[in-house]
């Protein structure tokens, strides 16, 4: 090795999902099509909400921040999963395994601080929206995307500081689809307490906390609901909220399961599962589940298609 043969290794071998030949061809086309889905739907959210001037509010800003963020976190390990399906020997080198790690470690926290920035969007919408437009202005809503991204990035910096620089003694097997922070672990030949804290105190910072934030905002949409008196009225209000609340459940709901553990004692296919749930299911999902219960993108897809002059004031 290049380095030092007993502490660190040049590169990293992953195991994937599985060695099959056929197996690994049905897998190349099946996530293929998840990856160009993800791509073509995130990307038509991004053109309207850019074209239409009527999707250029708060709501749809965090959606437009979301879709990025979802182009970038699958393209950070679909491409190269695609590719070793394709390969007998499936080899990341040491520098693309840390690039991949902390990529994919921000961009998935900064998905859950926009979902809870999108949470508080909605609770002003339900709970105050004849001052709607003076609190979520454009400011408030670019400093909150903004200490999101900040936030995810410096959390990632952090914890791939701490993760890349174990030494393996010589060890260098993943048992994973990617690089990702309890597969390095595993690998280590040294103390990890640290590493243990850091995975912890990561999961507060990007999970719990901003769980907790999205838990107390429909909290207080659910009541605020609860007080309108006429069917149509609360069925309009959560009409407002289905598509951000299904997400949220989606996304939070596999993390709270699986990822807060102290101690990186998960099986090593479960890890997989949940990297491949937010890497390849979840940004394929969110554009069809925004699409599909939102009238206003249905609407701004028809103007945008038939040319509509409306959608270009």
């Amino acid at each position: 090795m290049g380095r030092d043969n007993l502490t660190w290794v040049d590169e990293f071998v992953l195991l994937g999902l599985s060695n099959d030949r056929q197996t690994q061809a049905g897998l190349f086309v099946l996530f293929g099509a998840a990856y160009l889905l993800t791509l073509l739907g995130n990307g038509l959210i991004i053109v309207l909400i850019r074209l239409d001037a009527r999707l250029h509010l708060p709501m749809y800003f965090f959606l437009c921040n979301l879709s990025v963020v979802d182009i970038c976190y699958t393209s950070s390990g679909v491409p190269q999963m695609l590719v070793h399906f394709l390969l007998e020997k499936k080899t990341i080198s040491f520098a693309r395994c840390g690039t991949q790690h902390f990529f994919s470690l921000a961009l998935g926290g900064i998905e859950f601080l926009l979902l809870a920035a999108m949470a508080y969007d909605r609770y002003v919408a339900v709970c105050d929206p004849l001052r709607y437009v003076a609190v979520m202005g454009p400011r408030r809503c670019a400093v909150l995307a903004a200490v999101s991204w900040f936030v995810g990035i410096a959390n990632s910096a952090v914890e791939t500081a701490v993760t890349i620089r174990l030494p393996t003694c010589g060890h260098n097997v993943l048992n994973h689809v990617a690089c990702e922070t309890l597969a390095l672990v595993r690998l280590a030949c040294v103390d990890i307490t640290l590493n243990q804290a850091a995975i912890v105190a990561s999961s507060v910072v990007v999970l719990l906390v901003p769980c907790c934030l999205v838990s107390l905002s429909y909290a207080r949409i659910v009541a605020a609901i609860l007080q309108i008196r006429s069917t149509g009225g609360r069925r309009k209000a959560f009409g407002t909220c289905a598509s951000h609340l299904t997400v949220v459940s989606m996304s939070y709901g596999m993390a709270l399961v699986t990822h807060i553990q102290p101690r990186s004692t998960g099986s090593a296919s479960q890890d997989k599962v949940v990297v491949l749930f937010y890497a390849v299911v979840t940004p394929m999902l969110n554009p069809l589940i925004y699409s599909l219960r939102n009238k206003e993108m249905q609407a701004a897809l028809s103007r945008v298609l038939t040319g509509t002059s409306e959608s270009k004031r």
